[in-house]
């Protein structure tokens, strides 16, 4: 289908449920929730800055992570953990709000915020970690051959943070 796109020069219109057939195929992807269009972009932009959580959590294998969090000017409180933003947030009241960290922006190591290691699971080419962290499930990608701390520390590369309220990307003073 690539390769007749490109011969063809043609405007296509594709569909399907399947997040791999669409980023493979699509130089714009359509994504729909509830019958609502949710974000319209590129493959990589929807990766990098999903502007909802179905979003987040239907493009990447596995989905973002999304934790219930309460916001405190530059914090997000995730269980008894206070995750450091890097930027203020003011949410308005009575918004559901959750933090958004994808699986590869989340690292292992000696320091950092204290997690509970479940489970690891090896799916060939990388681990996915499954931690208890704040009371919540949260995974991260470890690569082949990195060790996995019995008792791991987590941290976030802060670029990889994303705040949502009421399932929409939120915006932060000095953040994404």
């Amino acid at each position: 289908l690539k390769s007749l796109h490109r011969e063809t020069a043609r405007t296509m219109i594709y569909v399907t449920h399947d997040q791999t057939e669409a980023l493979t195929f699509a130089d714009q992807v359509v994504v729909m929730f509830d019958g609502e269009v949710v974000q319209v972009g590129a493959p990589q932009d929807l990766f990098e800055r999903p502007e909802h959580t179905f979003v987040g959590h239907f493009i990447g294998s596995p989905g973002m992570n999304l934790l219930p969090a309460q916001i405190s000017a530059d914090r997000a409180r995730v269980g008894s953990v206070d995750v450091q933003l890097p930027g203020r947030a003011t949410p308005q009241p009575q918004q559901k709000i959750e933090l958004g960290v994808r699986p590869e922006h989340v690292k292992l190591g000696t320091s950092g915020y204290d997690a509970r290691l479940v489970r690891v699971d090896d799916v060939g080419r990388y681990r996915i970690a499954v931690l208890e962290f704040g009371g919540e499930t949260l995974k991260a990608l470890v690569p082949e051959g990195v060790e996995i701390p019995a008792a791991p520390k987590v941290s976030f590369e802060p670029n990889g943070l994303h705040l949502f309220a009421d399932s929409r990307r939120m915006q932060w003073e000095g953040g994404a």
